[in-house]
C-alpha cells in the first residue's frame, strides 16, 4: 500500500489545463497485446487503502463512485518503511497473491536516503549501507515472475539537497539496487525516476539515468509527481530515449503515471485542487512502442502533504478525482475481496516487548508503542485497541523524549512533530471493534526510547 507519496514538484513552465480526457480501453487478459515489452493484467491489491475505505463505508455517498472508478482498479503498493527485517515476508506475501491471480504486481520503492530532500515525504533509510540491506532482503521475495518496480520516485529529479560526494553515492546506489532486484528476479521490470515533462529537460533526464545506472534496468518512470497529460509525457519521453540512444544506451522503455492526470495540470499539490481527474485506466496496452504501461503509480486519493498528511487516504480526494470523470472499460470488474477493516501492520518489529497493559473495560481505548531505534533515527509502530465496546474515531497522544522529532506518518494525522504529538485516524481505520486492535506508525529523528502514548476514544 502506499504508506508515504512523493511530494509534486512546481512546473517549470506553464501548462495549459487539459479537461476530459478519455480512459483508453483495455483488455485484462493475460497476454493481451501489447506495444511495449509488457504484456498481461496488472493486479489489483484487495488491502489498498482505498479498498478498505470502500469496504468500511458501504452508507458513504461517496462509496459508489470511489469503488467503480478508483478500487476497482490496478495500483501500485508503495514499500516506504525501513523494516529490513520484516520486508521480504511482506513483498513475498504481495507477489504470491498476484502470481496466484496470474496478474502483474506493480511495487514502488520509496526508501533511498534523504528521500525527498527532507519534505513532505521525508524519511527513508538510515544510511546506504542500510539501504542496500533493505534492497537486498526485497529484491529475495520478488520470486520469478513478472514485476514491475518503480524504483525510487524523485531520487533523480530532486536532487537539490545533496553534495556532489552525496550525489555520486545515490548513483551508486541506485545502479546496484537495480543489479540487486534484477539478481533476486530476472523477469522483474525495473524503472527509474525520470522526473516529468515540466521538470528538468530531456538531455538532463538522460544524462541523470546513464549515471544511476538506467544501461542495467528496463527504463524509466514519469509523471509520479506531477499531472501533466500523457501525451506530454509520451513526448518527453520519446526525447529521453532519443538522448539515450546519443549515448550508445539502447532498447529501454518508458512507463507513465496516469492516475491523476486527466484534469488540469500545474502546481504540484492536488490536496485542495478540484480541477484534477483520474486519467487513462491501468493498462499494459499502450498502443507505442516506447511505452510498456500506463500505470496508477500514486493511488488517487492519498494526499500529497500540504493539506493532508502526505501518503494518507482521503475520500474527499478521491471523489474529486473520481467523479465525472469517464468510467472504466467494461472488461475491469469491481472489487470481489472482502479486505480487513483495518490496515495491516507495516513497520518493522519492534525491539522490545510492546505494554500488554489490557484494554479499558468498558468504552474507549488503549494504546500501545514500540520502537525499533538505530543510530540517528527511529520507526514506531503503534496499536490501538478498543475496550469492551467498538469505537468510532480515536486520537492517540503520544509524549516523545526531548529532541526526537517526527518526519513521517502513516495510517494516521499527526498535529505536531516533537515534544507531545496528537494523532487522529484517518477515514478507513477510525472504526474498531470491541476488543480489536488497529494500527498506525511514524519514523523520526533522534531516539524514540522511551516514548508513551496515550489514547482517548
Amino acid at each position: 500500500m502506499a504508506i508515504l507519496s512523493a511530494r509534486r514538484r512546481s512546473a517549470a513552465i506553464s501548462v495549459a489545463a487539459v479537461a476530459g480526457l478519455a480512459a483508453a480501453g483495455v483488455g485484462l487478459a493475460v497476454g493481451g497485446a501489447s506495444a511495449g515489452t509488457v504484456s498481461g493484467s496488472l493486479y489489483r491489491d484487495p488491502s489498498s487503502a482505498v479498498v478498505r475505505w470502500v469496504a468500511a463505508n458501504p452508507g458513504d455517498s461517496r462509496a459508489a463512485v470511489i469503488r467503480d472508478k478508483i478500487a476497482s482498479q490496478p495500483q501500485a503498493r508503495w514499500y516506504a518503511n525501513f523494516n529490513p527485517s520484516t520486508i521480504q515476508s511482506e513483498v513475498s506475501s504481495f507477489i504470491g497473491a498476484a502470481n496466484a491471480a496470474q496478474q502483474i504486481p506493480v511495487l514502488s520503492v520509496y526508501e533511498i536516503t534523504n528521500r525527498d530532500c527532507g519534505g513532505a515525504s521525508a524519511g527513508g533509510a538510515p544510511d546506504l549501507n542500510q539501504y542496500q540491506t533493505w534492497v537486498s532482503n526485497f529484491a529475495r521475495g520478488l520470486g520469478n515472475q513478472t514485476v514491475l518496480i518503480i524504483l525510487e520516485t524523485d531520487s533523480l529529479a530532486l536532487q537539490t539537497c545533496l553534495s556532489t560526494s552525496e550525489l555520486n553515492a545515490r548513483n551508486q546506489a541506485l545502479t546496484t539496487a537495480t543489479q540487486t532486484i534484477k539478481s533476486g528476479n530476472p523477469n522483474a521490470k525495473v524503472y527509474l525516476d525520470g522526473g516529468h515533462s515540466t521538470w528538468n529537460s530531456a538531455n538532463d533526464t538522460a544524462n541523470r539515468l546513464r549515471a544511476a545506472g538506467v544501461q542495467y534496468a528496463d527504463g524509466f518512470f514519469t509523471n509520479v509527481s506531477n499531472f501533466n497529460p500523457t501525451s506530454s509525457e509520451a513526448n518527453f519521453g520519446r526525447a529521453v530515449i532519443s538522448a539515450l540512444n546519443g549515448m550508445g544506451i539502447s532498447g529501454k522503455r518508458q512507463v507513465i503515471d496516469t492516475s491523476r492526470n486527466g484534469g488540469a495540470a500545474g502546481d504540484w499539490c492536488a490536496d485542495d485542487n478540484t480541477d484534477r481527474r483520474i486519467g487513462q485506466y491501468p493498462t499494459t496496452n499502450t498502443g507505442d512502442a516506447n511505452i510498456d504501461a500506463y500505470l496508477w503509480v500514486k493511488p488517487p486519493g492519498e494526499a500529497d502533504g500540504c493539506r493532508y498528511t502526505a501518503g494518507s487516504f482521503q475520500p474527499d480526494l478521491a471523489f474529486s478525482l473520481a467523479n465525472g470523470a469517464p468510467n472504466p472499460p467494461p472488461t475491469t470488474a469491481p472489487p470481489t475481496t472482502n479486505p480487513p477493516t483495518t490496515a495491516p501492520p507495516t513497520t518493522a518489529p519492534p525491539t522490545t516487548a510492546p505494554p500488554t497493559t489490557p484494554p479499558p473495560a468498558g468504552n474507549g481505548c488503549s494504546a500501545s508503542v514500540a520502537i525499533n531505534q538505530w543510530n540517528g533515527g527511529f520507526t514506531a509502530s503503534v496499536n490501538v485497541t478498543a475496550g469492551s465496546a467498538s469505537i468510532n474515531g480515536w486520537t492517540v497522544t503520544i509524549a516523545l523524549p526531548s529532541g526526537a522529532a517526527i518526519t513521517g506518518t502513516w495510517n494516521a494525522q499527526a498535529s505536531g512533530t516533537s515534544g507531545t504529538v496528537r494523532f487522529t485516524n484517518v477515514g478507513y481505520n477510525g472504526q474498531v471493534g470491541a476488543g480489536q486492535t488497529t494500527n498506525f506508525g511514524f519514523q523520526g529523528n533522534g531516539t524514540g526510547q522511551g516514548a508513551t502514548a496515550t489514547c482517548a476514544a
